[in-house]
């Protein structure tokens, strides 16, 4: 299965370490973040989801749920998060699904159908190295997938969610490496005399289509939860 940017995000039944859930079910009306394992007791990920256990004030801030997928059983989830709860300075508290039979990583496009579960190791499994961003109508805003050697940055998952909550309120775009309270763009089919009508504070034209305007409204990554540090 392929999915892409504005499909709905598939929904699935599935045993967690916070209990069972249906997964728009437990989604509700805001936005929720779902990123992927490969396998347990792997290293950098054991990093990973310590980071986001920091992370939970930050996206509680902005209206985010934080849930997890691993290849393996719920057993396994429970002694794996011991783990990470002793070394990384944060306690998991958000939902890790478990995966063991790869149902939703194939359902999700991580894995061929065709992988059989039981004897993969996590080179099998690495394109189970995945970040979804699933906005409140449940359909997919953005998906980031990486290697296995490479730490994700979820500093960078935060701006990204401030981008999109901001673009989809205002009607903006946000320019190369925006951070909140930074000026952005206005779409460019819009006319100057809408844009002035729109943003009365005025606007800054570099180019026909290129034209700035001052960040409208209030963004959570501007003020206190901004910094996305543990």
């Amino acid at each position: 299965m392929s999915l892409r940017i504005n499909d709905i995000a598939p929904d699935f039944n599935a045993e967690t370490t916070a209990g069972p859930i249906r997964f728009h079910e437990w989604i509700g009306n805001g936005w929720a973040v779902l990123f992927s394992h490969p396998k347990d007791f792997t290293p950098v990920c054991t990093t990973e989801l310590g980071y986001m256990a920091g992370l939970i004030p930050d996206f509680e801030a902005r209206g985010v749920k934080i849930i997890g997928l691993s290849a393996d059983p719920l057993e396994s989830h429970k002694r794996w998060v011991n783990d990470i709860d002793a070394t990384q300075g944060h306690a998991v508290r958000y939902p890790l699904i478990a995966d063991e039979n790869l149902a939703i990583a194939k359902l999700y496009g991580m894995l061929p159908a065709d992988a059989v579960p039981g004897t993969r190791t996590p080179a099998d499994n690495q394109t189970v190295r995945t970040v979804i961003t699933i906005g409140p109508d449940k359909k997919i805003k953005a998906m980031i997938i990486y290697p296995m050697s490479t730490g994700r940055n979820f500093d960078e998952v935060l701006r990204l969610i401030d981008s999109l909550q901001l673009t989809a309120r205002a009607g903006v775009s946000t320019p190369v490496n925006w951070q909140p309270g930074q000026d952005v763009i206005v779409p460019a089919a819009m006319s100057e005399d809408d844009i002035r009508s729109k943003f009365p504070a005025g606007f800054r034209k570099v180019l026909p289509y290129l034209r700035y305007v001052a960040q409208p409204g209030d963004v959570v990554g501007a003020t206190e939860a901004g910094s996305g540090k543990k």
